[in-house]
């Protein structure tokens, strides 16, 4: 507290800053704690579709590995058919020559979450850098 004594004639007064240091520093400590992080995920790619009046590259289509996760739980590699075990090592295999790594999973509509998910797991394990989503209007070509 802050008062000044002298021998002025009337009343000198002085404003007392301690207390609004203490409510802005008490305001900054607020601030920081609320501020939200740097939100943590995967990067999603998301093929483009083809013009309506351009028809798509064939070699293209032939490097394309999509995995689809259908609603009775079977996976499938470019529509061939492989188990859950088996996914992980074909993966491997297939992209053990190629440079670019990247894949995309496609899920049934009614396929929970977690099955995707764990396909998405099993493809990074299989060294797949990137891994991309198809959903049913991309497929549409909307």
């Amino acid at each position: 507290m802050g008062m000044a004594v002298g021998t002025s004639s009337g009343s000198m007064s002085e404003p007392n800053i301690v207390p609004l240091i203490d409510v802005l520093l008490v305001l900054i400590i607020i601030f920081m704690v609320i501020t939200p992080t740097t939100p943590q995920g995967l990067d999603a790619l998301i093929p483009q579709p083809t013009p309506p009046n351009q028809q798509q590259n064939q070699a293209l289509l032939d490097k394309t590995i999509v995995v689809q996760v259908t609603s009775g739980g079977e996976v499938l590699i470019n529509q061939d058919k492989t188990s859950w075990e088996q996914l992980g090592p074909r993966l491997s295999d297939i992209f053990k020559e190629r440079a670019e790594k990247v894949a995309f999973v496609k899920g049934d509509d009614s396929v929970e979450f977690v099955n995707v998910a764990r396909a998405i797991d099993i493809m990074r394990g299989a060294g797949i850098d990137h891994v991309g989503l198809i959903t049913a209007k991309i497929e549409a070509g909307q």
